[in-house]
């Protein structure tokens, strides 16, 4: 564990709930004088106050014990959510995805995604989702939509 990474996630994650130290202090049962001392890297939580801390951020405990925000270029991500690393658009359309991202989602070379878009303003973007996943999600929805028909 590094205390730098530590202090830094825990701080930004502080302000970025918008919690004061002593807010954040008392939702966890310590005092504030723990909480400056943690972002001030003088010390650091026990693993049962870091299980809090990253339970109330709604991280994994492994992120915010070691996700480096200044290495990796992207802030902490939520629980479950992952930031890979930013990758160009080719000239003829193809995006070479990071391999960490293939491999989270167990897809290999020739295995097929189902390409979603958004045209909402406040969420345009594309998905990547693996085409099995999506026709086994898809076809329990319309079975569901069958039933009630009945």
């Amino acid at each position: 564990m590094n205390k730098i990474t530590l202090s830094r996630n825990l701080s930004f994650l502080r302000r970025e709930n918008n919690y004061s130290q002593e807010e954040l202090a008392e939702r966890i049962g310590v005092t504030r004088q723990s909480i400056a001392k943690w972002e001030n890297g003088e010390s650091l939580p026990d693993i049962i106050n870091c299980d809090a801390l990253a339970s109330l951020f709604d991280v994994s405990l492994d992120n915010f014990i070691h996700y480096d925000q200044k290495d990796n270029g992207f802030p902490i991500p939520p629980k479950g959510k992952h930031m890979f690393n930013t990758t160009p658009l080719e000239k003829d359309g193809y995006v070479k995805l990071p391999k960490k991202a293939l491999d989270m989602v167990r897809m290999q070379e020739g295995d097929q995604f189902m390409v979603l878009g958004d045209e909402n303003p406040e969420s345009i973007g594309i998905a990547l989702v693996p085409a099995d996943f999506f026709t086994t999600m898809a076809a329990g929805i319309l079975n569901r939509t069958e039933d009630t028909k009945k």
